[in-house]
């Protein structure tokens, strides 16, 4: 049996899901602890109810469990922080840095914290994006994002903390809400295509993005963490993709299956987020430092979101 325990702060999210269904197969069931605001109503398994700008909760859990690692998911998203910039800062920050400062104490061994392709900006080469680049977020979240590199990797190198990130691009999956992120259209257009057929796209027509299925997305995160402590070279955070397409590129692979699928425009504010964003991603580095490599393409992913949503 594992001797890890695992917290995951921002367990209720559209990746916590999934990442602790994962884990808990991973790793043993009471292994791994969830962590969020409120209990689900049909939570399963050891949960705290947890703030994560509760730096004393935070550590009243940590010592309980014995928790050795810590995911920390919490964290509000692009197009529902710029609704609240100085808010999103503080979350998405100051919960960093309790669980730094808890890994810089001794307190937990290992940590993980996602980054996004939101760090790039209006002047980062928009096609096959480098791990090193211009980067100029004009997003609270991409700003914070960033800023969250830069401490995480300050702390590997002053201090030895082990944490480790990925740079996601858009995530989709079936088994949860979307969480309020510009790439949420590519989730919602399953939705609305089983429902009624049609969608109406808050991006604009050729907007193409960065996207991965959450399969991909989870197996990613558990491959860098499990991955030995030399082959994690980069400390702020990793590039990964997956595929790319615009709007019309998923109504296509949609109407493989559902051939009367329309689908119209009404671009909103968050097109002006998405075109500070990439289009695709270069992630030679953490293909070659630890093996990554996505399994789902825009059609397979298709295929599966379909059959689970119905």
């Amino acid at each position: 049996m594992s001797t890890e325990k695992i917290l995951i702060i921002g367990s209720n999210g559209q990746i916590g899901l999934e990442l602790a269904a994962t884990l808990r197969k991973n790793y043993g069931f009471d292994n791994v602890v969830c962590g969020d605001l409120r209990a689900l109503d049909n939570q399963e398994g050891p949960f705290e109810v947890l703030d994560v700008l509760d730096k004393d909760r935070f550590h009243e859990i940590v010592k309980k469990h014995g928790i050795t690692q810590v995911y920390l998911l919490a964290a509000l998203l692009s197009a529902t922080a710029e609704k609240n910039p100085k808010f999103a800062w503080d979350l998405n920050m100051n919960g960093l840095f309790h669980i730094l400062d808890a890994a810089k104490e001794g307190l937990i061994k290992k940590v993980y914290w996602p980054s996004s392709i939101a760090v790039f900006g209006p002047g980062t080469p928009r096609v096959n994006t480098p791990q090193y680049t211009v980067m100029e977020p004009n997003t609270i979240y991409g700003i914070s994002k960033q800023a969250g590199e830069r401490f995480c990797e300050y702390y590997h190198q002053k201090y030895g903390v082990d944490v480790r990130s990925i740079r996601y691009p858009g995530l989709i999956g079936w088994k949860s809400a979307p969480g309020g992120g510009t790439t949420d259209y590519a989730v919602h257009i399953y939705h609305e295509a089983i429902k009624n057929a049609s969608y109406t796209s808050f991006l604009a027509a050729g907007t193409t993005l960065p996207m991965m299925y959450m399969d991909d997305a989870i197996r990613a995160t558990i491959e860098l963490m499990e991955a030995p402590a030399e082959q994690v070279k980069i400390r702020s955070s990793y590039n990964v993709a997956g595929m790319s397409f615009d709007p019309e590129g998923i109504a296509a692979s949609i109407r493989k299956h559902i051939p009367n699928f329309t689908l119209s425009y009404n671009p909103d504010f968050r097109q002006a987020i998405a075109d500070s964003w990439p289009q695709s991603i270069n992630d030679a580095e953490a293909r070659e430092h630890w093996n990554w490599k996505p399994e789902f393409d825009l059609d397979k992913m298709t295929e599966v979101m379909l059959s689970n949503l119905k």
